[in-house]
């Protein structure tokens, strides 16, 4: 039985189970005179019946679903010839890949040693085995948490605090979950950038007028070969995201105060999804408008001015990021100042306060805090955008503050650096994990700040 219809099994079972302990609850209710007698209601009991049913099963099954290529596989290389056996490691693992080719279809090669073919044939009948075997004890291990919760069925069986603590015990490893993944993946990040600062001094990467990582591509020439300041690439991201900014926090404040305090219920209702499914649109479509008719507009009216601008520019991908961010930054600011409670509206208004007093001295100030998190989420979300930066901007570094110039970004230069078969084992590729180490301490930086300002803001207030 393969892993799907072996998965199905398990659910069938698992809602068998339910049926099968909240029956018996009921049978314990009828049999004590009402379910008062009952600790917990019948289908607390069908719940832990279910989760008895389907956790030890699945435990065995994700053990075995990740060891089982590795397990078989030792057995299959067990029983082939000796001559084989002995191959150097390197030699043996391209056999154990022709042996996984034959198995999984993928023949590479019209003449098959006949020691090869039947070490796939074995690997089939071990894994048929295996699986065969998997399913019985699945089932017979379902079968008997079933039985062996619905014995212990009784009126002072604690069902509800059995399940509570197992939905404590699963909400607490999600979010172990979460914290681990952050900081296995800032370890990484900080193990390679630690192994491109040995190559690249540090002082030379932070505080470099030069970016020319593809003058260190040869493993003859040396790290520092290269230009790796970052300098130019850090401003070129603070600039195109400040001219996002820029364009996406006061026009998306403006629709955010309109929709909430100024429109219609008819109108609101209409415009909100609009702008939702405006949020959703993929960002490589704002990149075609970028360049195709963004760019080509600042430039015919920057030369109309008299003006000298790039073809890609900071402006272009600027007020694009910006676009983009209107109806990201207006949906989540109108939620926000909804969320402001009516009493303060009501409280403004009976002491004379007009609408436009309300809004600027009670609606906004209440509303701050969710507004610096939305401006927050946007300056990341403007940070990271790459696809329309690569498209209106270009990817050549230049420390210049004229937004009609072409810069990059470090998302940008990330990807750049990453494209293609790379090996890690020099300072271009390197590169990469130092601009995400400094990324992250970016961002980071940006998050301390805004709790900073909400903090102090609060205890002003109060």
């Amino acid at each position: 039985m393969t892993s799907i219809p072996l998965l199905l099994t398990l659910c069938v079972l698992t809602v068998v189970g339910f049926l099968v302990g909240r029956s018996k609850a009921l049978a314990v209710c009828a049999a004590q005179g009402g379910p008062g007698a009952l600790h917990s209601r019948p289908f607390y009991y069908g719940t832990l019946t279910a989760i008895w049913c389907a956790v030890p099963a699945l435990i065995v099954y994700s053990f075995w679903h990740f060891f089982q290529s590795t397990i078989i596989m030792d057995m299959v290389i067990a029983n082939l010839p000796e001559q084989i056996r002995s191959l150097p490691e390197a030699h043996l693992n391209l056999v154990v890949n022709d042996i996984k080719n034959i198995v999984s279809g993928n023949i590479v090669s019209a003449q098959i040693s006949p020691a090869i073919q039947a070490a796939a044939d074995h690997y089939k009948s071990f894994e048929k085995t295996a699986q065969a075997a998997l399913t019985v004890i699945i089932t017979a291990m379902a079968i008997v948490a079933t039985t062996g919760v619905c014995l212990k069925i009784t009126p002072k069986l604690r069902a509800r605090n059995h399940v509570e603590k197992v939905v404590e015990i699963t909400l607490i490893a999600c979010a172990a979950l979460v914290v681990f993944t952050t900081i296995g993946i800032a370890l990484s990040v900080l193990y390679e950038s630690i192994r491109f600062f040995k190559i690249v001094p540090v002082h030379k990467f932070l505080f470099g007028l030069e970016w020319s990582p593809q003058l260190a591509i040869h493993a003859e020439q040396i790290g520092s070969s290269g230009m790796f300041g970052a300098v130019p690439i850090i401003f070129g991201t603070m600039l195109i995201a400040g001219i996002a900014i820029c364009v996406a926090v006061p026009i998306g404040l403006m629709v955010a105060i309109y929709l909430s305090e100024y429109a219609n219920a008819r109108f609101r209702n209409v415009a909100k999804p609009l702008l939702d499914i405006l949020g959703s649109i993929p960002t490589v479509v704002y990149g075609f408008f970028a360049a195709f008719i963004a760019a080509p507009a600042i430039t015919d009216a920057g030369n109309i001015l008299g003006l000298s601008v790039s073809s890609a520019s900071a402006l272009a991908a600027g007020v694009v990021i910006g676009i983009m961010l209107i109806p990201f930054v207006g949906s989540f600011s109108h939620d926000v100042i909804k969320a402001v409670p009516q009493s303060l509206r009501d409280g403004a208004v009976s002491l004379g306060s007009t609408r436009s007093e309300t809004i600027i001295n009670i609606m906004l100030p209440a509303a701050l805090p969710g507004i610096v998190g939305v401006v927050l989420l946007a300056v990341s979300r403007a940070i990271g955008e790459t696809m329309i930066v690569v498209m209106a901007a270009g990817l050549s570094a230049h420390l210049t503050a004229n937004p009609f110039k072409a810069v990059t970004t470090v998302t940008v230069q990330i990807v750049s650096l990453l494209v293609g078969e790379q090996e890690f084992d020099n300072a271009k590729t390197l590169a990469a994990f130092a601009l995400g180490l400094l990324l992250f301490v970016v961002t980071l930086i940006l998050n301390v700040v805004a709790l900073t300002v909400v903090r102090k803001y609060r205890s002003h207030n109060e």
